[in-house]
């Protein structure tokens, strides 16, 4: 049962416009859901959900809002939230007939994923829960702005006392990730406000079954520094008076607040959805009697503020509104054909382009890749205050007062060491353990115009946050049709090589991760190109899954002087490693140096093999893998992941469709096991490619 406010937040007084303006905003958010419910039916429309019962804590949490000022992570059932605070029912319905013309995305998504630059209202997503900490990311930006002051000039919309404001459903407070973004927030103060809407079901699944207890307001509680308040969400009064508290307790940053709201859904879930499947009549019969839009209208009445006469012009006047806003939207352009393709990537910073070939002015000693990144990292965060470095165990001491007493972690492979020392414990710092959370965070953070470089322990561990990766952070900018970006570089560190990493310690996987629409994916070999590619991925306005082959970290073949904080190589440019005649072998990553080892050996016997390094996964330098075979003939491919369904195929399949004149032979690929890489080293040598092996595969192909 919906339990009140406390007494001292009742009867405030609430002026007669404010009152009839909220009626007009939830009369509207209702007659607009009902509308489009017509336009599905009429096949004029392809998806509908509505924010039927939700209107009245909507209205009431965004007249404490500041539109423009405060950041917007609403949920699908936000519709009454998202026109108060200024979206028009013109602007719905554009993204219910799909038009090009629909400002959140171009016609690109769903209706109801509402989205506006001007607003701060980032563009909404279809999977419950993940936004949470997007908001929390954008909060802690607020926190970042406060203290790096030259951040905050080169990005716009800072303010003092913002707040990022999120909203979700009974049902998404059992996602992980809501708990991990109230550890988080509740840590480090941040001004977030949190409102749950609690209307008893996610889709079929009543509260009582997703939540112990049956109330999440009840199980929160115990996080130090959050507000928790629950309200009648019904209650336009009980659920301004609730907004009242929280927004003050956000805005004077003590810390964040929940806001747990009960509310009704009288309508089914969606269109694809039958509520009479699984609600009794008495209970639909109940929620009919709370419904918000009903209760307000009486209130206004009861208290002599506003006539039936007078109501009903107000209500035929936005059923006008309304059928304009339809007929706008039925005769607005649709969506083409011919701009499906665009903005999967920025439009104006291209990394794979001439602007990002910057050659090296060495000077200094040989170093190793854990040094040159260390380097390329200190550069860019001295460049450019924007630049955030943090994950797990990334800060040299979390608690800054033993910094003196201590040498310092800087990560389990010292990559990010001394970065805390110089730039402080706002720019380089330890998260919580919990993937999804960083990965969260950075995508909020990089909407508001941070360069977050998260580190991910061990590419072992990234798949608590491939929610976010794949569903999130690759897909912002295109399905916000360019309006928002995301250019978040993950780094972390991959494959084996390393006696003893075992099965959670030497996986590769990369190429589930270039399968992804929208992500730069790149891999170095050497020191030089660490370096190098990963100024790139900083200097890049898209996100960049950053890998790290370990076992290359310390090797003193592959280490370089110094290249200057300038020095970058271009996405999807590949390195000749070696030249040859006899075969090309493809490959990247750990492979790279094997396949040399390889070459020296089949010398010997008048085998010349030619190596090219790809370095950059996706992109990848086809042109150069083009010119090779043409010039050898034959080609293996050659990577550490698993031989089955992995990235060689790919480039096997291209190479066997659009070169198979030029072959003297079938592309041949070796690659990993089918298996998980083992302890012992004796048993990890059967499962990765040895030099060996690669010298039997090339040996092989020359022989067809």
């Amino acid at each position: 049962m919906p339990v009140t406010m406390n007494h001292a937040l009742k009867g405030t007084k609430l002026s007669r416009d404010l009152l009839i303006g909220a009626y007009r905003t939830m009369y509207t958010s209702r007659r607009v859901d009902d509308k489009e419910i017509q336009l599905k039916r009429q096949n004029r429309a392809f998806f509908q959900i509505n924010g039927v019962g939700h209107e009245c804590i909507g209205v009431a949490v965004a007249l404490h809002l500041r539109p423009g000022y405060d950041w917007f992570y609403p949920y699908y059932r936000d519709r009454a939230f998202c026109l108060q605070i200024g979206m028009t029912p013109a602007d719905m319905l554009l993204a219910s007939v799909g038009s090009e013309e629909d400002p959140a995305c171009g016609g690109r998504q769903m209706p109801s994923h509402w989205g506006s630059k001007k607003l701060h209202l980032v563009v909404g997503s279809s999977p419950t829960g993940t936004r949470i900490l997007h908001a929390v990311g954008a909060a802690e930006t607020s926190w970042y702005f406060s203290s790096i002051k030259e951040a905050a000039e080169l990005c716009s919309g800072f303010h003092a006392d913002e707040l990022a404001y999120v909203s979700l459903g009974d049902g998404a407070s059992s996602e992980g990730e809501f708990w991990e973004s109230l550890n988080y927030a509740s840590g480090r103060k941040l001004p977030v406000l949190y409102v749950i809407q609690d209307n008893g079901y996610a889709i079929s699944v009543p509260v009582d079954v997703q939540t112990a207890g049956g109330r999440i307001s009840g199980l929160v509680r115990s996080f130090p520094n959050l507000l928790t308040l629950e309200c009648d969400g019904t209650d336009f009064r009980e659920s301004y008076d609730a907004a009242a508290k929280a927004v003050e307790h956000v805005r004077h940053r003590e810390g964040p607040a929940l806001i747990h709201a009960h509310v009704v859904r009288p309508y089914s879930h969606s269109l694809s959805d039958d509520e009479r499947a699984y609600k009794s009549e008495e209970v639909r019969q109940a929620e009919a009697l709370r419904d918000p839009v009903v209760r307000l209208a009486k209130l206004l009445e009861q208290e002599g503020l506003v006539g039936e006469k007078e109501r009903k012009e107000i209500e035929t006047t936005i059923e006008h509104d309304v059928r304009a806003a339809a007929d706008k939207a039925l005769t607005a352009k649709p969506v083409s054909a011919d701009t499906v393709l665009r903005y999967l990537y920025s439009p104006s910073v291209d990394p794979t382009s001439a602007d990002f070939d910057r050659p090296p002015k060495f000077h200094g000693e040989p170093r190793t890749m854990v040094d040159l990144i260390n380097a390329c990292l200190k550069d860019e965060m001295a460049r450019d205050p924007r630049v955030v470095v943090f994950g797990e165990d990334v800060a040299d001491c979390s608690h800054e007062n033993e910094l003196p007493k201590v040498k310092g972690k800087g990560g389990v492979f010292k990559v990010t060491h001394g970065l805390q020392r110089q730039f402080g414990s706002t720019r380089c710092y330890n998260s919580t353990l919990a993937e999804a959370c960083i990965v969260g965070r950075a995508v909020g953070m990089a909407t508001r115009g941070l360069k977050p470089v998260v580190e991910i322990q061990f590419f072992d561990y990234i798949w608590p946050a491939m929610m976010q990766i794949r569903d999130e952070m690759t897909s912002l900018r295109w399905r916000s049709n360019n309006t928002f970006a995301c250019p978040v570089v993950i780094r972390t560190p991959i494959g084996g090589y390393l006696s003893g990493g075992a099965i959670y310690h030497s996986q590769s996987g990369e190429s589930i991760f270039t399968h992804l629409p929208g992500l730069r994916v790149v891999m170095p070999s050497t020191a030089l190109d660490a370096n190098g590619l990963l100024r790139t991925a900083i200097r890049s306005d898209d996100p960049v899954l950053f890998l790290e082959p370990k076992h290359l970290y310390r090797q003193t073949h592959n280490r370089s002087p110094y290249p200057g904080p300038d020095y970058m190589i271009p996405f999807g440019k590949a390195k000749l490693v070696r030249e040859g005649t006899s075969a090309t072998l493809v490959t990247y990553g750990s492979l790279v140096i094997r396949a040399v080892q390889a070459a020296k050996t089949l010398e010997q016997e008048g085998i010349q093999a030619e190596i090219l390094d790809l370095r950059s996964l996706s992109p990848y330098d086809w042109d150069l893998i083009a010119a090779s075979v043409k010039k050898t003939n034959r080609v293996l491919v050659l990577h550490e992941d698993c031989i089955s369904w992995g990235y060689g195929a790919e480039i096997a399949a291209r190479i066997a469709d659009e070169l198979f004149a030029y072959l003297d032979a079938p592309v041949r690929r070796l690659a990993s096991k089918d298996l998980f890489v083992p302890y012992h080293p004796v048993q990890e040598n059967v499962v990765l490619p040895q030099v060996a092996d690669v010298v039997e595969a090339v040996r092989s192909l020359t022989a067809y």
